[in-house]
């Protein structure tokens, strides 16, 4: 069922649509080397097919997985042997680019800029961090996105009615509960409603694609997710970004579609942790002990138990009160402390457990915060010299800092009255 002209193609109408980019390029023969970069299934082998029949250059394939330096060797000869009889460059489809390696993909750069080769990569990797640098800057990178559901349903009832490619021979009809169950269950990925498809009709009854066989073939399906691509870190900074904004709903779908994906649950119960700390703090400190406890249960309980604590945890931090004020202030200190000397620590603050300490004048001047008014050392310092005075906590109007920010601002107005007195 792959597409045979520009026209049968399906998806990526922001690139292949009537006056779109790429569609335009392709019709002006305007050939450039490229990066195909999208979730399986979009159709980025198929476009490279396309392209080379629009350009009638020869097309040579390579998978990064299966191929090593004597593929890339043979590969670069053929394309050195067409362009000296033909004078025309060889197109290479690379697929899984992201799987060679720095200097296997250097290797390319001296042929793509003399001509022999015009590339064409496909990736399921963010280019930024799969790619290098040098072979990014001499190709452009397209983003293909999931097929939406009107394009699936299109290619799964061309796949059911053509005679030569499809399942026409076998004159199938599909229901339409059945097909919005294999439009669902593809979740953006033709080849994948394609599979669906076949192994559906396989258990058709009488000519009929029913939901109950399509149901048989779906028994457990994994939405797009990749523990280490591009869709786990997406959807963690989604959930990240729903708790810190607050917004519950939003926070436990991310949560939910982690979960669905295969996602560690105790690698989120981390997460958790982390949020409470850096978008919570001490706003409501509550919230770092549930999100431990949220840990512990998952620990405990395993799936699917332990994920109902995993929600609850998501839910209180999303409502809970915000402060990223001990974030700000742990980031601010650190930054200080490695732009600074190693300052001494002041004498006053010092331990003094031996004679000579003591005749030194350890901890001589330290005042006992206990014996002090209120429990208290107005006026008393307790950083190194050179840094006296510096604050990088600041307490936000929110929650329970709203008191510790009017607690702090009594404490200084003591100081201040302590250096009055000293004055």
């Amino acid at each position: 069922m792959r597409p045979r002209t520009l026209d049968e193609y399906l998806g990526q109408p922001h690139l292949m649509g009537k006056g779109q980019v790429l569609r335009l390029a392709l019709e002006a023969k305007q050939w450039h080397s490229m990066i195909f970069w999208g979730p399986p299934g979009v159709g980025k082998t198929s476009l490279a097919r396309l392209i080379a029949e629009q350009a009638s250059l020869p097309l040579q394939s390579l998978s990064a997985v299966m191929s090593g330096v004597k593929e890339i060797r043979q590969a670069v000869q053929q394309a050195q042997q067409y362009r000296q009889q033909q004078g025309q460059p060889t197109l290479l489809f690379i697929d899984e680019i992201h799987r060679f390696n720095t200097s296997q993909q250097d290797a390319f750069l001296p042929y793509i800029e003399d001509g022999t080769l015009v590339l064409i990569g496909a990736t399921t990797e963010n280019p930024s961090f799969a790619l290098n640098s040098a072979l990014l800057s001499r190709a452009r990178v397209y983003v293909l996105q999931p097929l939406a559901d009107e394009a699936l349903r299109d290619l799964l009832r061309q796949a059911v009615e053509d005679p030569e490619r499809g399942l026409g021979q076998r004159a199938l009809q599909l229901d339409e509960e059945a097909l919005q169950l294999l439009i669902q269950a593809a979740d953006g990925d033709a080849r994948r409603a394609l599979n669906f498809l076949e192994q559906a009709a396989d258990l058709a009854s009488q000519g009929q694609i029913h939901l109950d066989s399509v149901q048989q073939v779906i028994q457990e399906r994994l939405r797009r997710f990749d523990r280490q691509g591009e869709a786990f870190y997406d959807q963690i900074s989604a959930l990240h970004k729903a708790v810190r904004g607050s917004a519950p709903d939003a926070a436990l779908y991310w949560l939910c579609r982690m979960l669905d994906g295969g996602c560690d649950p105790l690698y989120l119960a981390r997460r958790l942790v982390r949020i409470a700390s850096e978008d919570v703090g001490n706003a409501d400190p509550r919230a770092l002990t549930l999100a431990l406890n949220a840990w512990e249960a998952q620990e405990r309980l395993g799936q699917p138990e332990g994920e109902l604590a995993l929600a609850q945890a998501v839910v209180y931090l999303a409502v809970a009160p915000k402060s990223n004020a001990v974030y700000k202030a742990f980031k601010a200190a650190w930054q200080q402390v490695k732009q600074t000397p190693s300052y001494e620590v002041p004498l006053a603050l010092r331990n003094a457990p031996t004679g000579l300490m003591q005749e030194l004048g350890y901890g001589a001047a330290y005042r006992y915060a206990h014996d002090e008014p209120e429990a208290y050392a107005a006026g008393e310092e307790y950083f190194p010299e050179a840094l006296a005075g510096t604050r990088y906590y600041h307490p936000v109007e929110r929650g329970l800092e709203a008191k510790i920010a009017a607690k702090l601002a009594y404490l200084r107005q003591l100081d201040a009255a302590a250096q009055d007195q000293l004055s």
